[in-house]
């Protein structure tokens, strides 16, 4: 049974909503960044980068304790309004070939901690300290945490019937997305979301761990100090965004390794025959398009690598993703990396930003091998997810990626 809060949202007026809303901070590059807090005064980026109005960079709390005036000052000057009641937030943003749409929420931190709504990804706990801090000094959380649900008929007729109305939000973004945004605020259709949601068995993290664990963190913490703790208390919930499975894109991560840990190619190869069969596809470009297929790019070439089924041992959900057969197969035990986090020969990138980006790295030198994977599915990662196992990092790049500063929670 999961419970999910209307809440006021604090956001941009209508006319500057799209001179506020941002990528998420690591998205810009240097330049770009720097294009924007210059020349864009209603900028989100002021907010979350403070020490930019006296050209100065300042980290840790004093850091967090900027950005909470920062936040007042946009309230103050108007830039940003809080809703006069609570509301759920239908959102949808759409390109030419793709469209999310889903609900924004308060998903509940016992629900969580629960595992009603499940988790399929590792946290640091060092991370989730320091974002719990920036949380309760900031006192407000504006980038929603990435929650699928089961494609649920009942609840798309009422999305639906919502988008046929006015959006209080309609406006494009320089990465060619159509963003629009639509207020629930009336008490029987709330009713009957939350009924719908109350149906609910499990809810899934798609992206967000940290923030996630954060936010059940803060939770805790603020439970032993708010007057206000009752149930449905703001500090007990964290701004979520509701999408159907089937409007969750998943693409895989590229795995690049700076050296064969001491063999020679030919050795290498003939250590990789043993679980995969090899076939050289020199320039011919190979991306793999089955499960328990890789592509590799080494010295110039192409391979394509089909696993040997009757060499690895399939024993739990975790062992049948294509990224934990690859460490098992390859990665740990032939070019010697246990730690796939922390180790300095391993590199990533998600293969949406270029099909022939496993090529043009290791061409660079920057890597002397890179292996392309096939994405994993929502059905494997809701299997991991309720088998209480954790996938290897960097195994989903996961859409939408959701926009800072469009809707702010506070607790």
């Amino acid at each position: 049974m999961a419970t999910i809060r209307p809440f006021k949202a604090v956001r941009p007026s209508r006319d500057k909503v799209a001179l506020v809303s941002s990528k998420s901070f690591e998205a810009y590059a240097k330049e770009e960044l720097e294009a924007k807090l210059d020349f864009n005064p209603f900028t989100f980026l002021h907010v979350i980068n403070p020490g930019y109005k006296f050209q100065q960079e300042v980290s840790g709390e004093q850091r967090f304790k900027l950005v909470h005036n920062r936040y007042l000052e946009f309230k103050e000057n108007k830039i940003f309004v809080e809703d006069e009641k609570p509301s759920f937030y239908v959102y949808e943003c759409s390109t030419d070939k793709n469209t999310y749409c889903g609900i924004i929420a308060g998903a509940s931190a016992a629900d969580y901690e629960a595992n009603i709504i499940k988790k399929h990804e590792g946290t640091i706990a060092k991370r989730v300290a320091l974002f719990e801090n920036y949380l309760n000094i900031a006192g407000f959380n504006a980038e929603p945490v990435l929650i699928t649900y089961k494609d649920d008929e009942e609840l798309q007729g009422i999305i639906e019937n919502k988008k046929t109305e006015r959006a209080e939000y309609e406006f494009s973004t320089t990465d060619k997305l159509l963003h629009r945004l639509w207020i629930v605020d009336d008490e029987a259709t709330i009713s009957k979301i939350q009924e719908i949601f109350a149906s609910k068995e499990a809810l899934y993290i798609a992206d967000g761990h940290h923030r996630t664990a954060s936010s059940a963190l803060l939770a805790k913490n603020l439970s032993r100090n708010k007057s206000d703790n009752s149930p449905e208390a703001a500090h007990k919930f964290f701004m979520s965004y509701f999408i159907p499975e089937s409007h969750l894109n998943i693409d895989a991560f590229n795995r690049f390794v700076t050296d064969l840990n001491g063999l020679t190619t030919e050795e290498f190869l003939m250590r990789l025959d043993t679980c995969f069969r090899i076939e050289k596809r020199g320039q011919l470009f190979y991306k793999p398009s089955k499960k328990h297929h890789f592509g590799m790019y080494l010295d110039g070439e192409f391979y394509s690598l089909y696993l040997r089924k009757k060499q690895y041992k399939f024993s739990d959900q975790l062992s049948k993703l294509d990224s934990e057969i690859l460490y098992r197969t390859v990665l740990n035990p032939i070019l010697g990396i246990e730690d796939l986090t922390h180790n300095d020969r391993i590199g990533y990138t998600h293969n949406t930003l270029d099909n022939l980006s496993i090529k043009t790295l290791v061409d660079k030198g920057r890597y002397k091998i890179g292996f392309s994977l096939v994405p994993a599915t929502v059905k494997q990662l809701k299997a991991i997810a309720d088998a209480n196992l954790q996938m290897p990092p960097k195994t989903t790049y996961i859409r939408p990626k959701l926009r800072s500063g469009l809707t702010m929670y506070e607790f």
